[in-house]
């Protein structure tokens, strides 16, 4: 999936005209935070876990870490690991660092997604948009309608 196929997602959600290009890269939320001259809490990491054996998306502030144990829990399974990066490019059809929150799978599946509560300390927050230089920004509230994730409690600083 390109920065295109992204813009054309985000389109049906009245996003698309958001996409910004950057020089800089954005492959990390440090990356991305310095690029933007934002905190590095206000930019969505968008990690691929395997629960179990099915995969999901959790969307996480740039400055939390995932609670695999709680991410299971809600996931309504035992076991919760990060994908690996052959994983997440398999599955997504995105590299690590470019991964937009989309929540349909390469494969066309509709994967399960969570969105950590501490983002909405931000009005505004900055996500991926298919490649390390292109990011778009939206409020928290956007981000759990455009896609219908459960919005939950489960990271750590």
């Amino acid at each position: 999936m390109s920065v295109d196929r992204v813009r054309a997602l985000l389109n049906g959600h009245g996003l698309g005209d958001r996409i910004v290009h950057l020089a800089d890269d954005t492959r990390t939320a440090a990356l991305a935070a310095a690029a933007l001259g934002t905190e590095q809490g206000a930019i969505v990491k968008s990690l691929v876990l395997i629960a179990g054996t099915r995969p999901a998306l959790a969307l996480v502030s740039g400055d939390r870490r995932v609670d695999l144990a709680e991410a299971a829990r809600l996931l309504g399974t035992l076991d919760a690991r990060m994908a690996s990066a052959a994983e997440v490019k398999r599955i997504t059809g995105f590299a690590i660092g470019g991964i937009p929150p989309v929540h349909t799978a390469a494969d066309g599946s509709i994967m399960k997604t969570l969105l950590d509560r501490e983002l909405f300390r931000f009005a505004d927050v900055w996500a991926a948009a298919g490649s390390a230089y292109d990011v778009f920004p939206l409020s928290p509230r956007e981000l759990a309608e455009f896609t219908g994730a459960e919005v939950a409690t489960f990271t750590q600083s």
